[in-house]
């Protein structure tokens, strides 16, 4: 298994040799390498057994760094980057040829994001290139919000984790680019867009669910546990699996006439926020558990719960 700490020159030392490191941010662990490094890259592509047309994110110290990378910054992008930076935003922007076209799978446009964690924003500024981070797990499978969750499932392929503690708005980032005057939603993530819209105005969304994304996360099926997962009405999924042994993920409060031992509450006081940073610990829970399917509810259609509501349509997709 790997070594779990806090020492930031050990962390230093294997992203320098080109190794891969697991990192803390706000949003989830990353599974990070040295993103002008195609070595390195490519080990990031092998060890999450990630396909190649999934482009990943550059996670840089500051916007000064990120300007160095990119073609161009566009006003309104430049606006999000002062506001919302550090935090769980990402700009899809034109890239510079620095950038090797793996990481972008291809595409001219890169996704750059500022991590809002300390031990990461520290180790960023030691190095002298920015950190390509998809999430630390195998592809496809539920996000890692805490180090035990990366060292479960990539333990013996890394060297080393470095321990920012539990993950404080657990989405991943939300995703923005910039077509023309238009800016576009890819991915909804741990930023409201309702924040975005009131710096710049309205965005458009568009969630792309094939198998050429334009960015991370857009794939029809993703953030999914080993065990099938329904969502809907509650009530109804448990008499329409009444065969099956079920657990339970919900909102706010749980159901009667099921195991109360496999049920895992969100949210008891309806906050949207503790239900995000609760959301992949829980699908994690459940699925060790000894149950058959997971039935879980979708949650109210705005702020963070669009996001929630959007990996649990991933995860229950075929």
């Amino acid at each position: 298994m790997s070594e779990i700490g806090k020492n930031l020159t050990r962390a230093k030392e294997l992203l320098d040799q080109g190794d891969l490191v697991a990192i803390p941010t706000e949003t989830v662990y990353g599974l990070a390498g040295n993103a002008l490094d195609s070595t390195a890259v490519v080990k990031i592509f092998q060890t999450k057994n990630r396909p190649q047309f999934d482009p990943l994110i550059v996670h840089v110290a500051n916007m000064a760094q990120a300007k160095s990378l990119v073609e161009s910054f566009p006003p309104k992008a430049e606006k999000l980057a002062l506001k919302f930076w550090p935090g769980p935003l990402t700009l899809l922007l034109k890239k510079k040829n620095i950038i090797p076209d793996l990481v972008t799978s291809g595409m001219d446009t890169v996704g750059i994001r500022c991590p809002d964690h300390s031990l990461t924003q520290s180790l960023l500024q030691s190095l002298s290139f920015p950190l390509a981070a998809p999430s630390a797990n195998p592809f496809g499978y539920v996000s890692p919000t805490r180090p035990d969750h990366v060292n479960d499932q990539l333990g013996d392929q890394i060297k080393y984790i470095l321990d920012g503690g539990e993950c404080r708005v657990g989405l991943e980032s939300t995703i923005a680019g910039f077509e023309n005057e238009r800016v576009v939603i890819y991915r909804l993530g741990g930023l409201r867009i309702e924040d975005i819209e009131s710096e710049i105005g309205k965005v458009e969304v568009q969630l792309n669910s094939s198998s050429n994304p334009k960015a991370p996360g857009q794939l029809k099926s993703h953030y999914a546990p080993l065990k099938k997962v329904k969502i809907g009405n509650l009530p109804e999924l448990i008499n329409q699996n009444a065969h099956l042994k079920p657990g339970l993920l919900t909102f706010q409060k749980k159901i009667r006439h099921v195991d109360p031992k496999n049920q895992i509450v969100l949210s008891e006081s309806g906050n949207v926020e503790e239900a995000a940073q609760n959301f992949f610990a829980a699908l994690r829970e459940l699925d060790k558990k000894e149950i058959d399917v997971i039935l879980a509810e979708l949650l109210p259609e705005n702020g963070l719960g669009k996001a929630i509501n959007d990996r649990l349509r991933r995860a229950s997709a075929d």
